[in-house]
């Protein structure tokens, strides 16, 4: 797995979140529970590559 890749990965999960929770007010309601199911979905699986990144460090 490239690094590089998986780090964009988290850094862009993470904006997406941030951004989401930042301009909530000017996200219309029916756009936003969807962006926010999918963030949420990108932020878990930025958490897995974390963990999985630390488990297989000295491999």
């Amino acid at each position: 797995m490239d690094a590089s890749t998986t780090l964009i990965f988290i850094i862009l999960a993470f904006v997406l979140g941030g951004l989401l929770v930042w301009k909530k007010e000017t996200i219309p309601a029916a756009m936003r529970r969807w962006m926010a199911i999918v963030a949420l979905v990108f932020i878990a699986f930025a958490f897995f590559l974390i963990v999985y990144s630390f488990a297989t460090a000295g491999m």
